[in-house]
């Protein structure tokens, strides 16, 4: 008896995450992918002897990585390794006001207490809150469909909504993080965290500080080959279980019958057709209902509500150390709010960003020359809706440069000796987010939770989605539950 045969459109993590389970499960999987290489958004880039991780930058919760080798009965070990970092990010403020975020969490406190206003005992306060969301929310809401009345009838879920007053979900971000400190710049130091799934700590719930719990409970690592090497390693494991990887391949239409409740028959790419019992799209739900599924009524209400901010990144090769920065790096702006109504209210870039540099030279030497470094410098800006893109990636390149070397006090565009750039309109090309939107949706109100796109399709039997754009949300860890909550969903065809 034949396998049952599953199509996945990109190759993106999620979309690789959801092969290697389904061909666990026992499907033949064929995997379809517009680009030439395999990893959307977590991509790489390779000039003038310096390698740089083109998209997510921080490795949390690792363990979702790690399962898929321990469902395929392998040792994840042999395919992947990555290390617990001390540090997590060092953080700089206009001021001169220098903070280390260290794995140390009592250190970080103190640190914390001896250079600012605020105190040892709450920053201690906030990260047992930031715990309690996590405790309340994680098997609910991160990994179960929130669509579906099976993922209701678990105890566990009746205790999570009887506690649901303790996610601090009618409050923004912003206003939590001002009760908890008495020093406004520890509060935009967890404020921040709002950006990594492209929302406003100002209008966002603040129930977006379980953010902080996955990298100071869990921790943050570097795999040992890059971000991109956990790519390479999820691709290596799909095929050796056989998996057939088909890039430079675009995907059409997804194909269904039109006899009674439409029902998956496959997918088409360049006039020909796949034929396939299941289909999972790990492409921005957007482009799959605008581009894909012809014929059927798209979710309009989902499809126009607000997009997740953007990011403008600059890849710099640099031509020298610099010992005041680590792995992660934070330029604080020094109007917080101000800079977030450039993003969501005036749709532009602010004057004066709050900066993130990632180099990964300082674990992994092989990433840059001797006595180089490979800078990712990214800001965030908003989804692209027609800016000049051109006239705003000019000025602020002048303004992060101008920023960079005000607070380190050393003139960095010297060091600068080659460079490439991203913006909103080629991350769209690139990756196929609308709007080069990082995260699908924003998360500005308290129900965005459950305002996302389903994991299934309610219109198409044995249809089913992935990646950022949908449930649970945008970054590795939650993409990576999104294949989990399909896996869970599909009935085990082989005993």
């Amino acid at each position: 008896m034949p396998k049952p045969k599953a199509i996945i459109i990109g190759a993106g993590i999620a979309g690789i995450a959801s092969a290697i389970r389904l061909s666990v499960k026992g499907y033949d999987v064929d995997v379809f992918e517009a680009n030439s290489k395999p990893g959307g958004k977590l991509g790489e880039i390779k000039m003038n002897g310096f390698r740089f991780d083109a998209g997510p930058s921080l490795f949390t919760m690792p363990q979702y990585v790690d399962e898929l080798f321990k469902l395929a009965g392998k040792n994840p070990e042999d395919y992947f390794k990555y290390t617990k970092l001390k540090e997590i990010c060092r953080y700089f403020y206009e001021d001169g006001l220098r903070l280390n975020a260290t794995a140390d969490l009592d250190k970080f406190a103190r640190d914390i207490e001896e250079k600012t206003h605020s105190t040892a005992a709450e920053v201690q306060r906030y990260l047992k809150k930031s715990d309690t969301i996590y405790e309340v929310t994680h098997r609910v809401f991160l990994e179960r469909s929130l669509h579906k009345l099976k993922s209701y009838l678990h105890w566990d879920t009746l205790k999570s909504i009887l506690r649901f007053g303790q996610i601090d979900a009618f409050r923004t971000q912003a206003k939590a993080n001002r009760s908890f400190f008495k020093d406004e710049r520890t509060a935009q130091l967890f404020n921040r965290y709002a950006t990594y799934n492209g929302s406003d700590p100002y209008q966002a719930p603040a129930t977006l500080n379980v953010i902080p719990h996955f990298e100071y409970h869990f921790g943050a690592f570097i795999p040992k080959d890059g971000m991109y090497g956990i790519v390479n390693a999820l691709v290596k494991l799909a095929e050796e279980l056989g998996i057939r990887f088909h890039y430079s391949q675009k995907v059409e239409e997804i194909l269904y019958s039109s006899v009674g409740k439409p029902k998956i028959e496959g997918v088409k790419v360049n006039d020909k057709t796949h034929k396939a019992d299941i289909v999972i799209s790990n492409l921005d739900i957007w482009f799959t209902y605008k581009n894909l599924l012809k014929g059927i009524t798209e979710p309009k209400k989902l499809l126009t509500q607000e997009r997740s901010s953007s990011a403008l990144i600059f890849y710099w090769g640099m031509d020298s150390n610099y010992s005041d920065l680590g792995l992660h790096n934070i330029f604080f702006a020094e109007d917080y709010q101000k800079e977030f109504n450039a993003i969501w209210k005036d749709k532009t870039v602010s004057s004066d960003p709050t900066v993130y540099i990632n180099i990964s030279a300082k674990y992994i030497r092989a990433d840059a020359p001797a006595n180089a470094e490979n800078w990712f410098v990214m800001i965030n800006v908003p989804a692209n809706s027609g800016q000049n893109w051109d006239h705003l990636i000019k000025e602020a390149r002048a303004n992060i440069i101008k920023k960079i070397s005000r607070i380190l006090n050393r003139n960095i565009e010297k060091d600068i000796v080659c460079e490439q750039i991203l913006d909103p309109r080629s991350i769209e090309g690139k990756t196929g987010s609308y709007q080069g939107a990082l995260y699908g949706n924003s998360s500005n109100n308290q129900f965005s939770a459950f305002l996302r796109h389903a994991n299934f399709s309610s219109k198409v039997k044995n249809l089913y989605f992935c990646g950022g754009s949908v449930h649970p949300g945008g970054g590795i860890p939650l993409a990576l539950l999104s294949a989990k909550i399909i896996d869970d969903d599909i009935s085990s065809v082989v005993q």
